[in-house]
């Protein structure tokens, strides 16, 4: 395999990953706890989830051709805390994640230095991608804070326990040493 089809299953990889993140996140929120914000200046599970969302249809669709900033967008818009339902959320996070991904899986190893833009500014594809993994992982990053904070002693890890590091460690050693 290329260099170039490496880096894009790669990143296609740790995509899928950060939206795994995501997704076990949102599966431990109820209704209540999607339209949680701490302050007036804080943001919602389900207004990151309508942001993140409207970014990834914006940015994704027709990559190689227009304008990561589409004319249709309404950023604005975005951070209005207006989601009636859990469904509605997960429903509006998939629509984003399935452009992401079919966007991706159309890429090659030619277009990473192929030059696009967003919001007028030039960037190479490989740049782009690494913006929005960026962007993504800070927002999902969010999403998982504000999931702990509210199920507090009922928060189901999503990585390594406290206190389970080295049960851990002991256990990928193991596994690896099988293959």
């Amino acid at each position: 395999m290329s260099f170039g089809n490496e880096y894009l299953q790669v990143v296609q990889d740790r995509f899928k990953s950060v939206k795994t993140l995501g997704n076990k996140t949102i599966c431990q929120l109820s209704e209540e706890d999607i339209h949680w914000v701490f302050n007036e200046e804080s943001n919602s599970v389900a207004v990151i989830v309508k942001h993140l969302s409207g970014n990834m249809v914006s940015r994704w669709s027709d990559f190689l051709v227009s304008d990561g900033e589409k004319p249709y967008r309404n950023r604005e818009q975005e951070f209005e805390n207006n989601i009636s339902s859990k469904q509605d959320l997960v429903a509006i996070w998939e629509k984003g994640w399935n452009i992401l991904f079919e966007t991706l899986n159309d890429l090659g190893e030619q277009d990473l230095l192929k030059k696009i833009y967003i919001r007028s500014e030039r960037h190479t594809v490989l740049d782009a991608i690494e913006r929005q993994m960026a962007h993504y992982a800070y927002h999902v990053g969010q999403i998982v804070y504000i999931g702990k904070q509210l199920k507090d002693g009922d928060w189901k890890t999503l990585s390594i326990p406290k206190g389970k590091s080295e049960e851990y460690l002991q256990h990928m050693e193991k596994k690896h040493k099988e293959k």
